[in-house]
This record gives C-alpha cells, sequence and structure tokens, in this order.
C-alpha cells in the first residue's frame, strides 16, 4: 500500500525546526503497514539544543498515510490505542500500532458512523440499525457482535408502530455525558434514545422538515441536531430531563436557521461550546456560558465543511475541499493554526487522540483523517504551533495574543 508522495501533502515548515528533521532515524511508521511521510521520533531528539529552546514549537505535520483499495472512508474512531475505519465495503479495520489488529465484516450496508465506550463498539448502518461489537475475552484480536438495537423481539414488538427503530439510514451516533445513552440520528427525520445497559429504546423524537444530518449530546443534558430543512436549515436544541422514572426529551430553541444545509455538529465538553458546520463552508459556534449566544464564524474552507471533531483548546474542520483547518481556541476567540492538506478527495471524518508523546511545554494530538478517495491519514498536531490566521483572517491577527 502506498500513500502520498512528499509534494501530495502540504505542511507549515518552520525555520526553527525543519532543518532538525532531516537527520534524524526512521519512523516506526515506516515498517507498518501506513506509509511513513516525516522522519520524526521525539526520544532522537528532545535533548537536542533547538528543542529545549523556549521559541521552539513543533510543527503541525503528515506522520504517515494508509490507502485502503476496498473503498471510500466514511467513518472512523479512535479509542485507547485502536483506530476503527469503516469503508463502502461492509468491513471496519483495527489498527494497533498502525499495523492492522484484526477486522469484521457486518454484511448489512454501509457503516455510516463508530461510536466507542467501556460497553462496547456501536456501529451505524445504511438500514436504519446499530450494531454492537464487543473485543472477545478468548481471542483479543477478535470482535464478536453481541447485539443489535432494536433486538430482534422489539423489531417485531414495533412493526405495526415503527417508532422504536429507524426505517431509514442512521447518520450519526453520540453518547450522553454519562455514557449511558446513546443517540442515533436518522434520514427518517428523527433521533432515537438507547439505554446501553439494556438495549431499550426509552424514546423517539420526531425533529426536522428532512433528514437529519447530525447529532450531539452536549453539556448540561442538551441535545444537539443539524439537518437541512429545504430552505430553512436549522440547528435544534434539546433539553433532556427525568420525569419520575423516564427520560424525556423536549425541544429547547433554534440556534440557526439558513440556507445552507448543516453536515456536522461537534461538542467541546470542557468549555460549553457547540460547533456546526455547512455547506457554504462555514464553521459557526455558540457558548453555554453567554446563553448559548452565537460567537462568530469561523471562514476556513472554499466548500463543504463535512466533518468536525474538538480536542480540549482545539477544534478540527473536515471539508470537501480536501484540506484540514486546525482552530485554537483562546477565550471567546479562534486562531487557525494550521491548513493541513494531503488528502486527494473530500474529508469525511475526523478523530483526535492525545499524544502520548507531549512533553512538558506543549500538548501534542494525534488526528486521523478519512477521505472519499479510500485513504486515511495520521497527522502530529501541537497546541503552541503558530498561528497562521486569527478568526480565519490573516489581516486580523492579534499582535499579543489573549490569554487562553
Amino acid at each position: 500500500m502506498n500513500g502520498s508522495s512528499a509534494q501530495d501533502y502540504f505542511f507549515f515548515n518552520f525555520d526553527s525546526a525543519s532543518s532538525a528533521f532531516n537527520d534524524l532515524s526512521p519512523s516506526p511508521l515506516g515498517k507498518s503497514t501506513w506509509s511513513s511521510q516525516v522522519n520524526l521520533d521525539f526520544e532522537d531528539y528532545k535533548d537536542k539544543d533547538y528543542y529545549n529552546n523556549d521559541q521552539y514549537k513543533t510543527p503541525n505535520l503528515l506522520m504517515g498515510s494508509l490507502v485502503l483499495e476496498e473503498g471510500h472512508i466514511y467513518s472512523l474512531a479512535a479509542f485507547g490505542d485502536l483506530l476503527y475505519t469503516a469503508s463502502d465495503c461492509k468491513k471496519v479495520r483495527v489498527w494497533k500500532n498502525h499495523n492492522e489488529f484484526s477486522w469484521f465484516k457486518t454484511s448489512s450496508g454501509l457503516v455510516k458512523a463508530i461510536v466507542i465506550s467501556e460497553d462496547g463498539v456501536f456501529t451505524g448502518h445504511q438500514d436504519g440499525k446499530i450494531r454492537v461489537w464487543k473485543l472477545s475475552s478468548k481471542n483479543p484480536g477478535a470482535h464478536k457482535r453481541v447485539g443489535t438495537l432494536p433486538k430482534f423481539k422489539d423489531y417485531i414488538k414495533y412493526s405495526i408502530k415503527p417508532s422504536n427503530y429507524h426505517f431509514d439510514a442512521i447518520s450519526c451516533l453520540s453518547l450522553s455525558e454519562d455514557k449511558t445513552l446513546l443517540y442515533s440520528a436518522s434520514w427518517d427525520k428523527t433521533f432515537k434514545v438507547w439505554r446501553i445497559s439494556d438495549s431499550k429504546c426509552l424514546e423517539s423524537v420526531a425533529t426536522h422538515d428532512d433528514a437529519v444530518s447530525s447529532i450531539a449530546a452536549g453539556f448540561d443534558g442538551l441535545i444537539f441536531t443539524g439537518s437541512a430543512d429545504g430552505s430553512s436549515n436549522r440547528i435544534m436544541v434539546w433539553r433532556r430531563e427525568l420525569l419520575g422514572k423516564e427520560t424525556k426529551h423536549f425541544f429547547s430553541q433554534t440556534l440557526l436557521k439558513q440556507e445552507c444545509a448543516i453536515t456536522t455538529l461537534a461538542v467541546n465538553p470542557e468549555a460549553a461550546i457547540i460547533y456546526s458546520g455547512s455547506s457554504d463552508g462555514l464553521v459557526n459556534f455558540w457558548e453555554q456560558e453567554k446563553h448559548l449566544s452565537h460567537g462568530n464564524v469561523l471562514r476556513g474552507h472554499r466548500l463543504a465543511v463535512l466533518c468536525l471533531v474538538t480536542a480540549k483548546s482545539l477544534v478540527f474542520s473536515g471539508s470537501a475541499d480536501m484540506g484540514i483547518c486546525v482552530w485554537k481556541r483562546l477565550g471567546s476567540d479562534h486562531m487557525c493554526l494550521s491548513l493541513l492538506n494531503g488528502h486527494t478527495g473530500p474529508v469525511k471524518c475526523l478523530a483526535a487522540k492525545k499524544d502520548q508523546k507531549s512533553i512538558s511545554n506543549e500538548t501534542l494530538w494525534i488526528l486521523y483523517s478519512g477521505s472519499l478517495h479510500k485513504s486515511v491519514k495520521m497527522w502530529r498536531v501541537s497546541e503552541n504551533a503558530p498561528p497562521v490566521a486569527w478568526n480565519g483572517c490573516v489581516n486580523s491577527m492579534p499582535i499579543t495574543l489573549p490569554p487562553a
């Protein structure tokens, strides 16, 4: 499997670090299924003078690429040292230390979404069902399907009144803050609430006038849904309440109504911020601290934003323009740290995890990106990388940055 050539990707190469990369020993990625793009190993240079310089900042750069000839990448998820990738070949592949660890075949259509918790791996499918998988206790490399949502008996029970199952493709999955509930959004204009402990559908909520494109379980018991509702595309807010022993969701407010479709949503739970991406290439955000008032617009893409993911103070946006914007939040402002280019197709999905090689003076993240051109890429991103734009406009970058 071959990754992109050096000319096929772009990263910001700063003078303080660029010369140092040339003499480093080969990365372990070169020995794995992934093709290594940059020879970079922190153990090789952490004691060098340039690295101990307080002015040194690690640039955001491409670490490796993986091409899967079997199909485009529609969803991926990172959990611990495992990476799950799903393509349109009905297979979910599992990677560990950048080598294929295992795989399982769904035999049930395209995997549209993957979320992972301590209770298992949940996959949302084109056929409107959710499959539940767990690692086998007898064979650590094998995943076993342990359930389907809805259960077969519930599917039969509610077949006359199909409110407790989706009758169209699942578009998105999200876990509640306490990881006890699973939310599924569908093209059938509803979202369902599932109790993970017993796989029971607690509630079906009719939402938008068209397919629900995204759902994000947020902070303070709030759920956010986005859709393409014709001329009035909306982000709707739902409030979760306990009524006796029952969990119910009630409409709270509409955050945004616009002509362009809402394509993706992501929540930063620590900062209590909701981000949305839309077909016009814009990222909007709202802050709970300001009673969900509109914060600002991040302008970094030429085409539709297809995916968003947050990691502490960072926000990543992937687009149909084949690029990824790395944004850093500073108070209520955001600055663009990098524009990551390298994919040759639309960036469909993103996943981020903290890099275990983070060091004392900066926090590093590993970002995985999947594209509709059969490739997955791995990037190393620093929260302290020098910015290229302030609020998406380089001309408005302040001389002194506000405190984080």
